[in-house]
């Protein structure tokens, strides 16, 4: 049976999320206190999908069907997409008693580990193994994978040590899983040993690894370390592919060279390599933020003339410039020109957050928001709950942040590092740091490694509280776990410093200027410190 290690915080935060009476529970770290029996998956899943008489006795032309018949349609099903149709024939097949075959055991695991439903990819697994069948490696990497990216590290180590310990060696796809996962945690020391591993192996790497590495040191403010990177892959002859062209113009863009950026996606269509929708997104994002918005506004009709789909995290950064300018007849433009295009669905969730900005007074709330997509026959996902628990931070609207956030719990999807992290934010524009310091002990408790945008916005959120003592501590910590402060947490550091030491303060965090020298400030010179210069 299963049990969910649920985290609590400060008594706060548990207000903030409604729960005044009771301590609030969060599902965020899963393990298996037993192992699990075949009966485990039937409880499971005849829980998930009720199964009534008339579905158990499902026939065709007056003949029930056959086991051979529900694994091939349990099969076909997980290949086309409908996780949900298979996993109710496999209810129905088990209350008939009849079980899977091997290769349904695996296409299972794969199509329910390919969606996130990492809990039932899980317990099928575990039963797989308790009835005597050996999962290859390939199971085994898609259940690694699957717990990696929910950060359910428990589980992820314990695939591992299972690996080992039945002697099932590791592949490239399963020293790029724990690439990929150390990699989007910024854990740079980590990536560099599985790559060393990997070499030992035999395993020479790919543009995969290397656009891994360019993209932690870029998101480390490193940004000379990634460009020798690249430097490193020509010299290798390695042909720069897509992967690779992408981290190299986010890398540009991120430090602010889009002439450079610009460059290289244009001699990344002279080569013959199609832009993607990450590459578009990171072009849009970066000139959003340096304020160029007519050229992000070009560069997003070119995307769509593409026959790209527009992402609703870009579409919001758009949003979020154009109605800082008051330009919302340009939005709206915008949405129309996307319906003429073809994108109706697209449209509806742009619409929704064109109202979050309070220009088309339709939908309220998160929930009329949420309401609204899925008549619009769109199923809301983690990266969607995102987008709109960020645009309710943006304004400090903290309750309807939360709120989102539990209307993605309720539709069974994780809380993720990002949705935190925009929670952290929402608390922190709203002046209350105290709740923003909860969600970060939330993201500790879980552990799942915060990164550089969690620093930064705690800073953020400390200075915005007048809470200047907390920022050098915040900021020890961000080097403590290995990263490389960029500008603009120097520049908080900075200034908290000077308003310590204003206030006259006997505090020993004025000896962390002096301590790192260079690095961050010299105390004494205000106009260094006012200017951002070092």
């Amino acid at each position: 049976m299963f049990s969910i290690k649920c985290c609590q915080s400060v008594s706060l935060f548990h207000q903030q999320l409604g729960q005044y009476n009771k301590p609030m529970k969060m599902h965020f770290m899963v393990s298996l206190m037993c192992t699990p029996f075949p009966t485990l998956i039937k409880t499971h899943l005849k829980n998930k999908h009720q199964i009534s008489v008339e579905e158990v006795s499902s026939s065709e032309n007056g003949e029930e069907l056959s086991g051979v018949v529900y694994n091939a349609r349990i099969r076909d099903s997980c290949r086309a997409g409908d996780v949900d149709k298979a996993m109710k024939m496999l209810a129905q097949m088990e209350a008939l008693g009849f079980s899977l075959s091997l290769g349904s055991y695996t296409t299972v695991i794969e199509a329910l580990g390919s969606v996130g439903r990492t809990l039932e990819a899980e317990a099928i697994f575990r039963e797989m193994v308790h009835l005597g069948l050996k999962p290859d490696l390939r199971v085994y990497n898609v259940m690694l994978r699957s717990c990696l990216r929910k950060g359910l590290l428990e589980l992820a180590d314990r695939v591992l040590v299972e690996m080992d310990t039945l002697g099932i060696g590791r592949n490239r796809a399963t020293y790029e899983a724990l690439i990929d996962y150390y990699g989007r945690a910024g854990r740079l020391n980590d990536v560099w040993m599985v790559i060393g591993k990997m070499r030992r192996e035999g395993f020479v790497p790919d543009s995969f690894v290397h656009s891994k590495v360019i993209g932690v040191y870029r998101d480390n403010g490193m940004w000379k370390k990634a460009m020798e990177i690249v430097r490193e892959i020509k010299e290798l002859g390695i042909s720069l592919d897509k992967r690779i062209y992408n981290s190299i113009i986010d890398t540009f863009g991120k430090c602010g060279e889009l002439s450079e950026a610009l460059e290289v996606f244009e001699k990344m269509q002279e080569e013959g390599v199609r832009p993607d929708i990450v590459t578009w997104n990171s072009l849009i994002q970066w000139h959003c933020k340096a304020g160029n918005v007519g050229k992000a506004l070009e560069l997003f009709s070119k995307m769509q003339e593409e026959g790209l789909y527009p992402d609703p995290k870009i579409f919001i950064t758009i949003i979020s410039r154009l109605g800082e300018q008051g330009k919302w007849d340009v939005i709206k433009q915008n949405l129309e020109n996307m319906k003429c295009r073809g994108h109706r669905r697209s449209g509806a969730i742009y619409a929704v957050l064109v109202d979050i900005y309070g220009q088309y007074g339709k939908f309220q709330g998160p929930e009329e928001c949420i309401s609204a997509l899925k008549s619009e026959g769109i199923q809301p996902s983690a990266s969607i709950f995102c987008v709109l628990a960020n645009a309710y931070a943006q304004q400090g609207l903290c309750e309807q942040t939360v709120k989102v956030l539990q209307l993605m719990e309720a539709e069974g999807i994780e809380p993720n590092l990002i949705m935190l992290n925009v929670l952290i934010n929402a608390f922190g524009i709203a002046g209350r740091h105290l709740e923003a310091l909860s969600v970060y002990d939330h993201i500790k408790d879980m552990g799942i490694s915060p990164d550089m945008v969690t620093y930064s916005t705690l800073m953020k959120a400390c200075i915005r509280a007048r809470k200047f003592d907390k920022v050098p501590e915040i900021y020890e910590e961000m080097e403590s776990a290995g990263f490389t402060p960029d500008r603009k947490a120097r520049e908080m550091l900075q200034n908290a410093l000077l308003v310590l030491q204003q206030r006259h303060c006997e505090n020993p965090w004025l000896n962390f200027a002096r301590q790192h020298g260079t690095r961050t400030v010299e105390i004494g010179t205000t106009s260094k410190m006012r200017n951002g210069r070092m």
